[in-house]
């Protein structure tokens, strides 16, 4: 973003409340300030026939599975929003177990809001995901970063303590 989105002049970087931020020169008259606020993702660990179903993403490696995220929309409540990502993405309908908690993603600049969900029906894919695979609870090892935080104190609370995968090696 190179130009003010109120007043169109163009934006600089300076420190603002102990932070380089980017924002409008013209304080007196605009003021505006762009903060770079997280971005709220909604995530689950979806039990599906006594089993927990990560998915992989077309875009991703062949290895690479997760838990089933999106971005909560407008006018949703969280809850409301990770059934709804459930749905759209395996075509399955959930039910809220436990919220799991809430996670940063420094990466992305996101902050994961994360629940286990119970669900049934017949898992149709949708056309962002090209794969799934089921596990035991105790079969999956967290990863380090974002939604594997999630995984790993969920798992922590039923007495399971995985390694986490180490991506370095």
């Amino acid at each position: 973003m190179n130009f003010c989105p109120q007043c169109g002049k163009t934006l600089t970087t300076r420190e603002k409340d102990g932070k380089e931020r980017i924002l409008c020169p013209d304080e007196e008259d605009c003021g505006y300030v762009f903060w770079n606020n997280p971005t709220p993702v909604v995530a689950a660990i979806v039990e599906h026939e006594g089993e927990i179903i990560l998915a992989r993403n077309a875009a991703w490696p062949p290895t690479w599975y997760a838990l089933i995220t999106g971005f909560l929309e407008a006018g949703e409540t969280p809850s409301e929003g990770i059934l709804r990502e459930i749905k759209e993405e395996l075509n399955l309908d959930g039910e809220i177990i436990e919220f799991v908690g809430l996670y940063e993603f420094h990466r992305m600049n996101q902050l994961i809001i994360a629940y286990y969900v119970r669900a049934s029906g017949e898992i149709t894919l949708s056309e962002e995901l090209v794969d799934y695979k089921r596990l035991k609870d105790f079969e999956i090892k967290p990863w380090p970063l974002g939604t594997g935080k999630a995984v790993q104190e969920w798992q922590a609370k039923r007495g399971i303590f995985n390694e986490i995968i180490d991506f370095t090696r």
